[in-house]
């Protein structure tokens, strides 16, 4: 029998083998790390874009405060505008009222009754004066009634100071021309 000798063979093969081996694994580390250092840049980018959406969006964010903070400040500006303005129209509806007023008081007042002093609180009067009779002062006291611009008397006090004296405070609501008055 011949003695052939394959060992070298299979050396060689075995060599070519490893050789491969450490090719295809060094072609493999090679990919990886390409493959790593592609999906690091790619997710660096988009981090990096998402985080220049995040300023701009922070940038318009801090506008729309800004304008929203102006907004508030004209709708308080309007608010006030608006009450000085419903202000006037008060004052500019009511300024012949008391024209009025005092032109009723002076035609209400019946002879012998002599008004001293006037207080108004918002809409209410009152009226001090003396009278020569408690008759007198019924009398006043229902002419008020029948005026179209005052209605609501009601007397507070009567002090009899003597026989033909007589101080009375009565109060008396200020009305609208055309308000229902109470009572009728």
């Amino acid at each position: 029998m011949a003695k052939i000798n394959l060992l070298p063979w299979r050396e060689e093969l075995r060599k070519e083998k490893q050789t491969d081996f450490l090719i295809l694994l060094g072609v493999g580390v090679v990919v990886s790390l390409l493959t790593m250092a592609t999906v690091h840049f790619t997710i660096d980018g988009l981090i990096a874009q998402q985080d220049s959406r995040n300023r701009f969006l922070q940038k318009e964010t801090a506008v729309l405060d800004k304008k929203i903070k102006e907004i508030k400040e004209l709708e308080k500006t309007k608010s006030k505008l608006l009450a000085r303005m419903e202000v006037i129209q008060r004052l500019q509806s009511s300024r012949p009222e008391i024209v009025h007023m005092f032109d009723q008081l002076a035609k209400t007042v019946p002879e012998g009754v002599y008004l001293t002093r006037f207080k108004q609180s918002g809409n209410r009067l009152s009226i001090e004066g003396s009278a020569q009779s408690n008759t007198r002062v019924s009398a006043y006291m229902r002419s008020l009634e029948a005026s179209p611009w005052l209605k609501g008397a009601d007397l507070n006090v009567i002090r009899s100071r003597g026989v033909d004296a007589n101080n009375f405070t009565l109060k008396v609501a200020q009305a609208k021309a055309g308000e229902p008055t109470e009572g009728k």
